[in-house]
């Protein structure tokens, strides 16, 4: 039996949740033409996989408040590796919506309970490492899109391709689960006390306005960049496809980083700092008028988001500790599903403000969204002080 330790465990399946995205978003192409489908019925398949987030995300959290994050884990992932080959089955764009939609529902499942299991590490260690577990799903994508892209030049089809990656994802799972943080027996779990909802804590809805204004950033870079290179900077199509990988390469070392940032500067400042270089850069990328000083630019985007989603989550969870050291599963599930909207609705927003001005300008407006994830970070630094007052005060 191998022993890898909660710590790597937790890791790994970051990776490979990373790992399952970059597997099927770039065979999207080869999806459509194996079932014919145009752009705009390709586009209403692929709000399936938002809609499974989003539905998983607020579900995972109780689950895994209820039976602990190592059993979600599990379960998701193997959704993952049993919808996944069958997405490259797929014959119709109704089925493919649907199984976009398991995809979707199974890494939005595995995305609260993996963030569950690493805050459960950070409280175990007592250090601020959940950055580095956010590396690991940065670059589990790399390393997956990679290998899909070297699929795609072997003519491997889809359901080839989906079956080795759902196979190898199976295996890895299976090594380290038994390392992955459990959950207390039944019996030794304290009787849970009454709560305030999620919804009722403004320090949870300024935490969750940091990882949406990243998560609008992120889409907008993955699905504009290379038209904003190529339309107002003159960049040739080649040089502006590499935009995104510069961004995502970008955001996954600084991550590798910012665990060591977040423990010498704190979580606050860490945010602040982030948004501040995301802003510039998003900002240079729109008005700069040389392609190289603009792809510069995304690089500075990738870097200043490195730390949004982690450092969030991360505070999430500990808004919902308990007094005997469990708790955070729906705070951080409720930060998540607000994130997940950012997704949704950052694409067609841009877009739309691009048709009534131009893409600069829809650009320079998300370098605005992505400043704010200052004021929003100290905002909710400031909340949580007040709660943690509040409750110390005498009835």
């Amino acid at each position: 039996m191998v022993v890898v330790g909660d710590r790597v465990a937790v890791f790994v399946v970051f990776a490979l949740n990373g790992a399952v995205y970059g597997s099927w978003a770039p065979r999207v192409p080869a999806l459509a033409d194996q079932v014919g489908a145009s752009p705009g019925a390709l586009g209403l398949a692929l709000l399936g996989g938002t809609a499974g987030l989003l539905l998983a995300a607020p579900l995972s959290g109780r689950l895994s408040e209820r039976f602990g994050a190592r059993a979600v884990m599990l379960a998701a992932t193997l959704l993952s590796c049993v919808v996944l080959p069958l997405t490259g089955l797929v014959g119709s764009i109704a089925w493919l919506a649907v199984a976009l939609f398991g995809i979707g529902f199974g890494n939005g499942a595995l995305d609260v309970a993996m963030n569950v299991g690493g805050v459960s590490v950070e409280r175990r260690t007592g250090k601020a490492i959940m950055p580095l577990f956010h590396a690991g799903f940065s670059f589990g994508g790399l390393v997956a899109s990679a290998a899909a892209g070297l699929a795609a030049a072997q003519h491997f089809s889809p359901a080839r391709h989906f079956l080795v990656a759902a196979v190898v994802t199976a295996v890895v799972v299976a090594v380290v689960y038994r390392d992955l943080p459990r959950a207390a027996p039944r019996a030794e779990r304290p009787v849970r006390a009454a709560r305030t909802a999620p919804t009722r804590r403004p320090v949870l809805w300024l935490l969750a306005v940091v990882p949406l204004c990243s998560a609008v950033a992120e889409g907008a870079s993955s699905d504009w960049s290379a038209l904003l290179l190529v339309s107002e900077h003159g960049a040739g199509q080649g040089a502006a496809a590499l935009a995104f990988t510069a961004f995502s390469l970008a955001m996954a070392v600084t991550r590798l980083g910012s665990a060591w940032m977040q423990r010498r500067l704190g979580a606050t400042s860490t945010l602040a700092i982030g948004a501040v270089v995301a802003g510039v850069g998003l900002l240079g990328s729109a008005v700069l008028p040389f392609a190289g000083l603009a792809f510069a630019g995304f690089v500075l985007a990738g870097m200043g988001l490195a730390a949004a989603f982690p450092v969030a989550l991360s505070l999430a969870g500990d808004a919902g500790k308990r007094a005997d050291g469990s708790g955070g599963e729906r705070e951080i599930a409720f930060v998540t599903t607000v994130a997940y909207t950012g997704f949704l609705a950052g694409p067609p927003l841009i877009g739309g403000i691009a048709q009534l001005t131009s893409l600069s300008a829809s650009f320079a407006l998300v370098a605005v969204l992505a400043a704010l994830i200052a004021p929003a970070a100290v905002g909710a630094s400031r909340a949580r002080h007040r709660e943690r007052t509040a409750a110390e005060l005498p009835v």
